[in-house]
């Protein structure tokens, strides 16, 4: 995402989540806990623009996105949003449809790490959120459910039918999507949804320690590998191949590969730079 801005401000407070930030890692946390933290009109859209936001200010190197209370996130809210798409017509449908798409985008394309701290329930959209983070740590609560088949409407939902098989297969992915039946923490680690299996109750802190590990790296290197797993999933070898010797070569003009030379000859650790 392109770090020049326009004319609108920097948003100084989010109604529909919670942010802090230290030492280069973003903590967001869905909080609606009495809710699961169910998702409305406005947390899409506040998490589309959030993600916006952080990627041109280009001073978070890691972002944790995590759930308060019982459950990372119970999907999209009956209520404020079923029954408010119920009197829809197609445009507005479709403008919705691809508001929650630009969530997904922005977790894949944003120039940080993302790591879901997942915890209780992750069904429907929240099941997508979580998938569409670089990393899955959930506690052995976890309950993954892509639920959307059960309420009459595609399994392909959010870029769930891309992006599920890549991680899972497609196997796996079609009995999840198709069917909408619940799939537990050591289940979905043995089938790969999972990338850690933390303790108990530990998830959040799992995650806030590899997000610490990923913002004291080498940011850009972690950036374009981020950039090229999305870019070349869908390319041939040799397109696949000449975009890592471009990215290489960019890379290794950068200080951080100097950095390191000069790390490995005077036998200290390196001190990355992200540039």
């Amino acid at each position: 995402m392109s770090p020049f801005t326009g004319s609108t401000p920097r948003t100084g407070e989010w109604q529909h989540l919670r942010l802090a930030v230290d030492g280069g890692v973003a903590t967001v946390t869905l909080a609606r806990p009495e809710k699961l933290n169910a998702l409305t009109f406005g947390a899409y859209a506040d998490l589309r623009d959030l993600l916006a936001e952080l990627s041109r200010e280009r001073a978070v190197r890691a972002l944790v996105l995590g759930g308060e209370g019982r459950g990372f996130c119970s999907g999209g809210d009956v209520d404020e949003i079923i029954g408010a798409t119920l009197a829809m017509d197609t445009a507005q449908l479709l403008d919705f449809n691809r508001m929650t798409g630009q969530v997904v985008r922005a977790l894949r394309e944003c120039p940080f790490p993302v790591i879901a701290a997942v915890h209780g329930v992750a069904a429907g959209a929240g099941a997508v959120l979580a998938l569409a983070a670089d990393f899955r740590i959930a506690d052995p609560s976890t309950r993954f459910a892509f639920l959307f088949t059960k309420v009459g409407l595609s399994g392909g939902d959010m870029g769930a039918a891309y992006l599920l098989p890549r991680v899972v297969g497609l196997g796996h992915a079609t009995r999840l999507l198709m069917l909408g039946d619940p799939v537990r923490a050591h289940e979905a680690e043995r089938i790969g949804l999972v990338s850690e299996l933390a303790a108990e109750g530990r998830a959040g802190e799992a995650a806030a320690a590899l997000a610490r590990r990923l913002a004291e790296g080498p940011a850009l290197a972690y950036a374009q590998t981020k950039a090229l797993l999305t870019a070349e999933l869908d390319m041939p070898l040799a397109a696949a191949v000449e975009l890592d010797a471009a990215t290489q070569a960019l890379l290794m003009n950068g200080e951080d590969y100097a950095e390191f030379h000069a790390a490995f000859t005077e036998k200290r650790p390196p001190k990355w730079q992200g540039r």
